[in-house]
């Protein structure tokens, strides 16, 4: 994988019409990478039109990709926005509480989806998990039991116990968000024991809940369902859905801002890079009106389509 122009300009455009045309099989005997053919299959089969909704300020400040310390605080800083997201404690019934971590991985952001989509197409707060969640993972590709399971358990716990401190800035001005994304939570299992405690029953934080109001940004499920299984995918197509489609012109990011935005824990430069294009490749499979292209010392977005159409996204909401 060259380069994220080559995929774009010629190969990326290409395979969305060779699978078409030609279907997954014959595609996948030409030189393209396979994750990349079965993401972009994977999303052109599906007759799938809903729409899941997230709070815009994730499309700046991403979660982290791999597990911190558990007492270790998450602190992302961009031109336009800073997260800084503190782990929970868990108490038990005796001795000293607990950091239980923040959250991090894919696992989590699509927790975080699944709570914000409920939110806003039911209009509610509260927000029930248990089987319900389990089916929603089921749905994006991940196998309910086993190791998935106590994955999905401990993110939700991460998630319900955090607290976020959003700040932006535009000119002049700054705003701040700083809060618990959840303030309620009924929690299950061994109240002794954060591995088997975790939340059934959610509530989001009436802050959290107005600013998701104000400020939704849509993503088509099918897509997401595509690339569940990569975090800074998951990332990079939230990024290019909040952004494409709000440009006039054509807007060089370096590799510096990229690097800053979505590479924390990406010591050597180099590694990154390989990382992100890997990433690209498969955010573009399932955004196929995305047009980003290699720039010189980076990466050139261009006005592109949004993935979802605002019809598309009110029909969701009313449903």
């Amino acid at each position: 994988m060259a380069s994220i122009l080559g995929i774009r300009e010629g190969k990326m455009t290409r395979l969305h019409t060779l699978i078409r045309n030609n279907g997954r099989q014959a595609v996948l005997e030409l030189d393209y990478d396979r994750r990349v053919v079965d993401a972009a299959a994977g999303y052109l089969a599906t007759e799938d039109v809903e729409v899941g909704f997230l709070f815009s300020g994730w499309a700046y400040t991403p979660l982290p990709h791999r597990r911190l310390k558990d007492d270790e605080t998450w602190t992302v800083r961009t031109d336009h926005a800073s997260v800084v997201v503190q782990p929970g404690l868990f108490v038990p019934e005796q001795g000293e509480p607990i950091p239980v971590g923040v959250p991090y991985g894919s696992r989590a952001r699509l927790i975080l989806l699944y709570l914000q989509t409920q939110a806003i197409k039911n209009q509610s707060r509260e927000i029930e998990l248990g089987h319900n969640l389990t089916n929603w993972m089921r749905k994006m590709n991940i196998p309910k039991g086993g190791k998935s399971y106590t994955d999905v358990r401990e993110q939700a716990d991460r998630i319900a116990r955090c607290r976020l401190t959003f700040q932006f800035r535009q000119g002049s001005f700054s705003g701040l968000l700083n809060q618990h994304i959840l303030d309620q939570a009924v929690f299950v299992g061994d109240p002794n024991s954060p591995a088997t405690h975790f939340a059934e029953s959610v509530k989001l934080s009436e802050g959290y809940y107005e600013q998701l109001k104000k400020h939704p940004l849509p993503v088509e499920d099918a897509a997401i369902r595509q690339i569940s299984n990569n975090s800074m995918a998951i990332d990079l197509y939230i990024w290019l859905a909040y952004r494409l489609h709000a440009l006039s012109q054509a807007t060089q990011i370096t590799w510096k801002s990229l690097h800053v935005q979505f590479g924390s824990g990406y010591g050597r430069l180099d590694n990154f890079k390989l990382r992100f294009k890997e990433s690209m490749a498969l955010a573009l499979a399932v955004y196929p009106d995305a047009d980003v292209r290699d720039g010189p010392v980076g990466i050139v977005l261009n006005p592109s389509r949004p993935p979802v159409s605002s019809k598309t996204r009110t029909v969701s909401i009313e449903r």
